[in-house]
């Protein structure tokens, strides 16, 4: 099996230590690949390389705007024409049915399009301003960051790698990469295409390996001028921490414990249907999974019975079967996911259904969790306060407006949250009090390139994908014009 190899200066080539990690299929527990294990010495190459891009060579800093989008639809091209090979490696890779897997490939061909489309476009502004020193004007460009570092999680390998890749391209950064450790397979052969499409030696470098050991590298490095973090708080924090040596710019995506409030006038069939997706879709491994279901005490009943009847008839088998329900991504996560299971059950939440691995119809050897539903819950289990990011949902119950809002708010997170009423009116109220940066209204988790993305509170810092993802990765520059540059006469005299 052929070692994937580390991106650096145009260059593919293994690690410095010359150590290799092998890739873990979630469905069985086999290997899927093998690529090498970074040092931080290889991370410190990386960046010089950036840093020559961006500071030294300036290629694809300062190509015109219409060849570097040139490039970057040709990127989108290749990745469509790849479209099934990148799918199944995700599959295989993250564990995730291959149909979610094939949605990923198309959006990431989209956000390439996207951003692509942007660089050309107007942006900036100028300004009359005051006479204080002669007649004067404004203006403002956007200008590219320089060396920005990026680390991507495993839940979305290809997808979220495209969310930070496009705009920080399109921008005219040089980078530095880091997918995670345990779905990194995707991302290398985006950067193949990367190679293919004509995107500049040394703009784009990738360092594979563990976050311990590249990604301290990149939050403490004095060369890298931006770095951004998908994956969990806490790490989130460290980065943060790390980075304040040169107050580089940060973005933070991170942990979520989403709610979805239902009213007594919803949709009850179709919101099961909603509550299924928002929190069993790629297994529960979604920040913004709605985890919490807050639904009013009219509708509770016959609301849970229906879910359990729906959940009971989720399929579950490797992702290449296509089923409802794949593999979470590695052995650990199953066990962190399952003691949170065991937490539920300890505190008196009542297990409805689910709860267990799953291990029939051959999937003993994978790491496979029933989908889960807890009912009788209340704002102080460990189940309801902290992320699980997998297939567990916790319910909780509420009688007034104000109360489902109080409920919905009780957390450090604040990514998203979803609303499910007939009442526009109850819809917009309680949406606008949600301390939540992504609100959905009678729907749950739809995400689009176009519409910007990002949390409160704990849930992160700065915003990814629409306009607002191009901006995090641009400086605003001022420059002032004087109309009659005579010199200021009599200036001291006062």
């Amino acid at each position: 099996m052929e070692t994937v190899k580390n991106y650096i200066g145009g260059v593919w080539k293994e690690s410095i230590s010359g150590k290799t990690e092998d890739v873990i299929g979630p469905a069985d527990g086999s290997v899927i690949g093998v690529v090498t294990d970074s040092v931080p010495a290889d991370a410190e190459e990386a960046i010089a390389a950036a840093k020559k891009s961006f500071y030294t060579d300036r290629t694809w800093r300062d190509m015109a705007a219409v060849d570097r989008a040139a490039i970057l639809f040709k990127v989108a091209d290749l990745i469509d024409a790849n479209a099934h090979d990148l799918a199944v490696t995700d599959t295989l890779d993250n564990g995730k049915p291959l149909r979610e897997a094939e949605g990923d490939v198309a959006d990431a061909a989209a956000c390439f399009r996207y951003y692509a489309g942007l660089i050309d476009k107007p942006e900036g502004g100028i300004y009359d301003t005051n006479r204080g020193f002669g007649e004067m004007f404004n203006m403002t460009i956007k200008e590219p960051v320089g060396v920005c570092a990026q680390i991507t999680p495993w839940n979305y390998p290809l997808l979220m790698s495209c969310w930070k890749l496009a705009p920080c391209l399109a921008a005219g950064n040089s980078l530095v990469f880091k997918p995670s450790s345990k779905a990194p397979l995707s991302t290398a052969k985006l950067f193949r295409l990367f190679e293919e499409a004509g995107v500049p030696a040394g703009t784009a470098n990738l360092v594979l390996g563990s976050g311990s050991n590249v990604g301290n590298v990149f939050a403490e490095s004095e060369d890298v001028d931006m770095i951004t973090f998908t994956g969990s708080t806490r790490v989130g924090q460290g980065i943060a921490r790390a980075a304040a040596g040169n107050l580089k710019k940060v973005g933070l995506e991170l942990g979520g414990k989403s709610p979805v409030v239902i009213f007594d006038d919803a949709d009850l069939e179709a919101a099961v249907e909603w509550v299924m997706l928002g929190i069993f879709f790629n297994a529960g491994q979604v920040c913004s999974a709605t985890s919490r279901l807050i639904i009013q005490d009219g509708i509770h009943d016959a609301f849970i019975k229906r879910l359990a009847e729906r959940a009971s008839h989720i399929t579950i088998g490797p992702g290449m079967e296509n089923p409802d329900l794949g593999p979470v991504v590695s052995e650990d996560q199953m066990n962190k996911i399952l003691g949170y299971i065991k937490a539920g059950i300890d505190e008196g939440a009542k297990l409805v259904c689910g709860g267990k691995r799953y291990t029939e119809n051959g999937c003993d050897k994978g790491y496979y969790i029933e989908p889960t539903v807890f009912d009788n819950c209340t704002p102080d289990m460990k189940i309801v306060k902290e992320e699980i990011f997998g297939p567990v949902l916790s319910v909780l119950t509420f009688h007034t407006e104000q109360e489902a809002i109080d409920l919905a708010n009780d957390t450090e997170y604040g990514l998203a949250g979803a609303v499910l009423t007939k009442d526009g009116a109850r819809a917009l109220r309680v949406t606008k009090e949600l301390r939540a940066g992504i609100t959905w209204i009678n729907c749950d988790q739809p995400t689009y390139c176009q519409a910007p993305w990002g949390g409160y509170k704990k849930s992160g810092v700065g915003r990814e994908l629409s306009i607002h993802g191009l901006d995090e990765y641009q400086e605003t520059k001022q420059i002032n014009i004087n109309l009659h540059p005579e010199a200021p006469v009599g200036w001291y005299e006062h």
